[in-house]
């Protein structure tokens, strides 16, 4: 007794054993198709697998409970009870099929039929159906029945190459196996049995659509009578039984968005046995706009020889990939169909132009208003020409920017330090590119070369308050914090530099009232390249024109090719109703809105006619006194300048523009002569009428002052100063760093950064200036 139980104990331990011994799940070996989704579940592609068949692997929680129970009625109604052979059955079919030859019965269970799938088993001789049965027994004792179950579904013949009930359910009835009708799972529980003669669909007509042949009708009729004694009878069912079925076929599968799947498979970094099914961040219906858009788009420029657009929707929330179009038509052999555009390198023009403003502001170069050269310029051996051949004199920043000037923008680079806009575009993740002395500066004009994919980027880092993220392409893509590039300040003043930038076509029905757009064309050289880019609501968005060999054509220009597309997009997204809300942006910003001299872009003096404000980063932003008016003292009698003290009886003060010569010379050819200065206008003397200079009574000059952090009352220091009569205003200056104004006689609040030196200067309105040094301790 003792030795019986001791072998019953060892059989036990061994069977454990065998049964949970860790191996490879049953699909390991398998080859799978891959099914492509939307965001929304809508199928873009199903691929073939390795072996040319139509192959998903869907767990058994994923199917259908309805076709589970329905496969068990028809195919093995004792599978939960048998250990993978039915005595009862394979008796019957011998005695049918061996005896009495009145039909070739298998007898098979689900699990022989298993194990006839998995290894490739012969089993029509009494040879191969005893393999057959130890291999059944094999599977029994090393996996669960829900594992056999399922391999079991997702390894069944359903006719020509389909196999399983994943890709039957998304050939067949285009969804997923957990949808299934009552009457589209009686039709997948029946199909296993006679794949090749019931898999066979009679087509009506032109119909797209198939329907069951007469075997697959009556197979579904039988096991629905036997469905209804299981289950019970319900009318409805009944009715619903009664309807027509149609099935689709694998040559009618959608191929949507071809090139955005073809990237998405193309990438290997996820692995396709681990889940065939593959859901993206495409937004099926987005994808149709932009298709449809594109089309209508070069239907209408067809004349004008444009063959050919890309262009790519990216939600800067989460960096998902919205819509990707890589070509006109993925088709059309003459436009090199199949190229993805997206991920093409090809000079940007003048797209990248709003990075270099961008880190201008954060450098210190420049803010929105300040006034830059737009006249004849070498910058040592490279020369420079605007697209239209001419100059504008003396303009601001942001129309530089949105008038695309070239000249302004390479000034604007070359004073670019750390980073310099090389080095920016290669943290900007930039691809291939050379060194930055192949490029010089015409790098700022597209002497380089981007892909889509990076420049959707860049402009979503604009939309993210400067912080650059990676595209998302899958749903299990991962969301980054990102790399902040740019400070949010600078990213939202480049944002509402660019939404200054007017439509092309002004009188189109969303040109007003819709949400702002930020956008910036661009023209590459030789008329190749004819881009637009910009944020809309919380998409960035875009688009190319031109052809993938490289031809040039006159009418790839950025603002009449691509502009009209780019906005043709936003009016459609608006038309479809696509949520455009601004997108919740970083806020409070570091930013205050300053006076400036409109002529020159700084603080306004007494003299100065027109004014206006900007946007001002304290402690970034360059601001001196304009001295572009300057007000002379004229002898009223000869008309001259009177040069020493002024007298008010025998002179008078009239004001003059003072321009460099080379800005004079370009309102002289654009016909906008200046009233010059007369001869002599510089005269030391002509200035002695000017008064006293401010003087700084707070503080004291050579002082240590105490900052206490926990007192905020003692945090802060008073600036103040004495000033002359004639004073209106005064701006107060740490270091180079603009504090702040303030209405002669009234003090300004000022809480020192940081302990340390400081040299506070105080100019009044006519250029006039004090200073002194002071230091400055900070306790707790």
């Amino acid at each position: 007794m003792r030795t019986l139980l001791v072998a019953c104990a060892v059989l036990a331990i061994a069977l454990l054993a065998i049964r949970y011994w860790p191996r490879p799940p049953l699909w390991d070996s398998v080859p799978l198709s891959t099914a492509v989704h939307d965001d929304h579940d809508h199928l873009l592609r199903l691929t073939t697998a390795a072996d040319q068949r139509y192959r998903l692997w869907v767990p058994l929680a994923e199917i259908s409970p309805t076709l589970v129970d329905a496969v068990l009625l028809h195919e093995d109604a004792w599978f939960r009870r048998h250990p993978g052979v039915n005595p009862v059955s394979l008796a019957r079919g011998a005695w049918s099929t061996y005896v009495t030859g009145s039909a070739r019965i298998g007898g098979s269970t689900i699990t022989m039929q298993l194990a006839r799938l998995h290894w490739r088993l012969d089993t029509r001789t009494p040879r191969g159906k005893l393999v057959q049965i130890l291999r059944a027994l094999q599977l029994e004792s090393c996996y669960s029945k829900d594992d056999i179950l399922e391999a079991y579904l997702n390894l069944a013949p359903y006719g020509g190459n389909i196999e399983g009930v994943g890709a039957a359910s998304q050939i067949y009835f285009r969804k997923a196996a957990d949808q299934l009708t009552l009457p589209e799972a009686l039709t997948l529980a029946v199909l296993p049995q006679a794949p090749s003669r019931r898999g066979r669909l009679s087509m009506h007509g032109g119909d797209s659509d198939a329907y069951p042949g007469e075997g697959l009708e009556a197979a579904r009729s039988r096991l629905y009578r036997r469905w209804r004694s299981e289950h019970g009878g319900d009318p409805s069912l009944d009715a619903l039984m009664q309807l027509p079925l149609r099935l689709r076929t694998s040559s009618k599968l959608p191929f949507k968005a071809p090139h955005f799947v073809d990237r998405i498979l193309a990438d290997r970094s996820w692995h396709p046995q681990a889940g065939s099914n593959l859901r993206t961040t495409l937004d099926a219906r987005l994808q149709r706009l932009l298709e449809e858009r594109v089309a209508n788009h070069l239907q209408r420029e067809r004349e004008r020889g444009l063959r050919n657009a890309v262009a790519m929707l990216v939600d800067t929330r989460d960096m998902s990939v919205r819509a990707l179009v890589g070509s006109a038509d993925y088709f059309d052999a003459s436009i090199d169909g199949q190229v993805n555009g997206t991920s093409a390198k090809r000079s940007p023009g003048s797209t990248l132009k709003p990075f270099i403003y961008a880190l201008a502001l954060d450098q210190g170069v420049l803010h929105p208003a300040t006034v830059l050269r737009d006249v004849p310029t070498a910058f040592g051996p490279y020369t420079p020409e605007n697209f239209d051949g001419r100059f504008l004199g003396p303009v601001t920043a942001t129309d530089a920017l949105i008038r695309s000037r070239n000249i302004p923008a390479v000034g604007v680079a070359s004073r670019l330090t750390q980073p310099s806009f090389y080095e920016f575009l290669r943290r900007a993740g930039i691809g291939r590119m050379a060194s930055e002395q192949h490029y010089g500066l015409a790098l700022v004009l597209g002497g380089g070369e981007v892909s889509m994919e990076e420049l959707a980027r860049m402009y979503a880092m604009l939309g993210n308050d400067g912080r650059l993220r990676s595209l998302r392409w899958r749903q299990s893509d991962p969301e980054e914090v990102g790399t902040a590039l740019i400070s949010p300040e600078a990213a939202f003043i480049t944002r509402d530099m660019l939404r200054q930038n007017p439509r092309p076509d002004a009188g189109a029905l969303f040109a007003t009232g819709g949400p702002p757009v930020y956008w910036k064309t661009g023209t590459s050289w030789g008329f190749r390249d004819a881009w637009s880019a910009g944020l809309v609501g919380p998409y960035a968005l875009v688009v190319w024109l031109g052809n993938f060999d490289g031809s040039s054509n006159p009418a790839l220009i950025g603002v009449e090719a691509a502009a009209p597309l780019f906005f043709d997009i936003v009016d459609g997204l608006q038309a479809a109703h696509v949520d455009l809300a601004e997108p919740p942006r970083q806020w409070p910003l570091n930013l205050k809105r300053v006076e400036i001299c409109r002529a020159s872009g700084d603080l306004p003096n007494t003299w100065c006619p027109q004014r206006g404000d900007t946007w001002f980063i304290p402690g970034k932003s360059p601001i001196r006194i304009s001295t572009v008016h300057r007000a002379v003292a004229i002898d009223r009698a000869t008309g001259q300048v009177a040069c020493g003290p002024f007298n008010p009886r025998t002179m008078q003060m009239e004001v003059f523009e003072f321009w460099p010569s080379d800005l004079a010379r370009v309102f002289a050819q654009a016909g906008m002569p200046r009233r010059r200065p007369p001869p002599g206008s510089d005269c030391a003397g002509s200035q002695a009428w000017l008064g006293s200079p401010p003087g700084i009574t707070s503080p004291y000059r050579a002082t240590r002052y105490t900052m206490r952090l926990s007192h905020p009352e003692q945090a802060s220091l008073n600036l103040a100063a004495t000033v002359d009569a004639d004073v209106s205003r005064l701006y107060w200056f740490a270091g180079g760093s603009f504090i702040g104004d303030s209405a002669a006689g009234d003090p300004v609040a000022w809480t020192p950064p940081h302990a340390g030196r400081f040299r506070l200067s105080v100019v009044d309105d006519h250029g006039r200036e004090d200073a002194r040094e002071i230091e400055v301790a900070i306790v707790q």
